[in-house]
């Protein structure tokens, strides 16, 4: 029987572009190469079984690829190495003050008793590398059970040259985060960049790894060490293959297979036509849930949210539609459904259109401010993302208009804005293409971008008088340990703020956008998706953000969507390998 799909003729393809034989099965299918899906694909092939991995996209990493790459593991085993400490009762409690709500529980509770079992494992039988990060606070510091740091995990660099001609599978970062047309760079040398003409250290560290770049580029396309998402995504592309993992892109999931009993294949389209592949012990839903998708959207995410999204373009939903038409369900989570971020947008000069998600690179910077169509503040700047968002989505004067982030010359040259780097000399083609907005005085820049005059020269003067002693009277920013870490240490007495007052003044628009939706399929403590009899649907898993999120919509740390599709991933295939076929 068939899910979601017409019969006829059905062709799967290898990699190597040949027709797959009619008669060829797996023992796990794996369909999405974002970090879940690798994981689960990486799990299984260590556990022996055979794996199929397949993306529908010409590139493997999804929205992994274009992210920080952190991963939230409470308890971890690396913890130490830095000096910090926790306890499952410390992880439990903080989760319980700042997740709302009931839903998923039973996998949050999963969660927090196989995360760091989950870490052990992928580095033990796979090639990922991660270590910790000893300073990057919980996003609700004050609350009891949180930490300042250890509890979040990066990837080490990857040397992307080990991938060999697989490289050019690897989906790049976003252009807006690289530097010289394809260098990435590592958190700890952002601070030797702005540094460079001050510190003859930090010129010679530049000088140094801009040479490194120079020499990768005389045989790659962009720059081989890898940070951040991308080296996550590049680790666990390293570990598939060695491992064994048949990796199919361009191939799409049409509708799952099976019987009375569960789900026992998948309907593949691939470059060569489609085919019905069997998958022995089940198949796993890692598409990286619905983004893209309109009516999924309209349906299950805030009714202010609008349609921008910062993912990778294959997360259409797929997953959710094909396990929805077996009786499963998507769970109702809280805080709009997603996991949330304010974006710019704009064109490339390609012709592409393209989102910024502003996530740590400016908001918490001293002299930057946020403004709603009235031109005034709604809101603290230096709150998480996921915070700030929640703000707009529930201030009546940013659900049909943007958001606008406001500073002035001596910010937008320090910081950058947006897609702005810092140091960056002509901003004449970002005023140009409408992306920046300037003008001599506030009255003038609030004509351009069509808010009250009167309201945001007020409002700038009232920040000021505060910040000009490095205090924030209206919402307290730089308030607590978070906000001040993503702030500038160098700016005394608060990291968070500074005055707006040297001409010109500058505005960029910024909209509610997701960074994958939180509710997705409810599913139970080993990533089995449930039917409409509240029992799992037997060969039949999701994980990442296919799955409903344990944090049921909120975001309270950095790396909480990773942690969970690596240890979700991770128990789906341990679970497969476990069935007797």
């Amino acid at each position: 029987m068939l899910w979601g799909t017409p019969g006829g003729n059905v062709v799967a393809t290898r990699t190597d572009g040949q027709a797959m034989p009619e008669s060829d099965s797996y023992d796990l299918i794996v369909l999405g190469a974002g970090a879940a899906g690798l994981a689960a694909a990486c799990v299984a092939a260590a556990e022996g079984m055979r794996v199929l991995l397949a993306e529908k996209t010409d590139k493997i990493g999804g929205t992994t690829a274009w992210s920080g790459g952190m991963v939230w593991a409470p308890v971890n085993g690396k913890m130490a190495a830095v000096g910090r400490t926790d306890t499952p009762e410390a992880a439990r409690t903080y989760l319980a003050h700042t997740v709302p709500g009931t839903e998923g529980a039973a996998s949050r509770t999963a969660f927090l008793d196989h995360a760091a079992e989950a870490v052990d494992y992928l580095e033990a039988h796979t090639q990922l590398r991660l270590r910790p990060v000893a300073t990057y606070p919980d996003y609700y510091p004050d609350q009891p059970g949180a930490t300042a740091g250890g509890r979040v995990l990066e990837p080490c660099p990857f040397d992307a040259s080990a991938l060999g001609a697989d490289f050019a599978m690897l989906r790049p970062p976003l252009p807006e985060f690289t530097l010289f047309g394809g260098m990435m760079i590592g958190r700890a040398d952002i601070v030797h960049f702005r540094r460079v003409g001050r510190s003859i250290a930090s010129t010679w560290r530049v000088a140094k790894l801009i040479g490194a770049y120079a020499l990768q580029r005389l045989n790659a396309s962009r720059g081989t060490t890898l940070y951040l998402g991308n080296a996550l995504a590049g680790w666990l592309l390293l570990s598939a293959r060695k491992l064994g993992v048949e990796i199919a892109t361009n191939t799409a999931a049409l509708a799952l297979t099976g019987n009375a009993g569960g789900v026992d294949g998948v309907v593949l389209r691939g470059p060569n036509g489609e085919r019905r592949v069997r998958a022995r012990r089940g198949v796993v839903l890692a598409t990286g849930g619905f983004s893209h998708d309109k009516a999924l959207r309209q349906l299950h995410l805030s009714p202010h949210a609008g349609l921008v999204s910062a993912v990778a373009p294959g997360n259409t939903g797929d997953g959710a539609r094909m396990a929805l038409s077996l009786g499963a369900s998507i769970g109702v989570g809280q805080e709009g459904g997603a996991f949330w971020v304010p974006a710019s947008r704009f064109t490339r000069a390609d012709g592409s259109a393209a989102v910024f998600p502003h996530t740590v690179t400016d908001r918490s910077k001293p002299g930057v401010i946020a403004v709603d169509g009235t031109g005034r503040r709604f809101t603290n700047e230096a709150r998480s993302y996921h915070e700030f968002v929640l703000a707009m989505l529930r201030n009546s004067n940013t659900q049909a208009s943007p958001a606008w982030l406001i500073c002035d010359r001596t910010f937008l040259w320090r910081y950058g804005l947006g897609r702005i780097k810092p140091f960056t000399v002509r901003v004449r083609g970002y005023l140009k293409d409408g992306y920046l907005h300037s003008a001599a005085t506030p009255q003038a820049l609030a004509a351009r971008i069509g808010v009250d005059p009167a309201a945001l020269a007020d409002t700038i003067a009232g920040y000021n008088v505060g910040a000009r002693q490095g205090r924030d009277d209206a919402f307290g920013r730089g308030g607590d340990i978070y906000q001040r870490h993503l702030g500038d240490g160098a700016h005394q007495p608060n990291p968070c703020v500074a005055p707006i007052e040297q001409p010109p003044f500058y505005a960029v628009a910024v909209y509610p956008a997701d960074l994958g939706t939180s509710n997705g399929l409810v599913t139970d403590a080993e990533a089995r998706v449930l039917g409409a009899d509240g029992g799992p649907i037997k060969g039949l898993y999701s994980c990442g953000n296919d799955m409903h999120s344990v944090m049921n919509g909120a975001y309270p740390g950095p790396g909480i969507t990773l942690g969970p599709a690596l240890t979700f991933g991770y128990l789906a295939a341990r679970h497969a390998a476990s069935t007797v076929e």
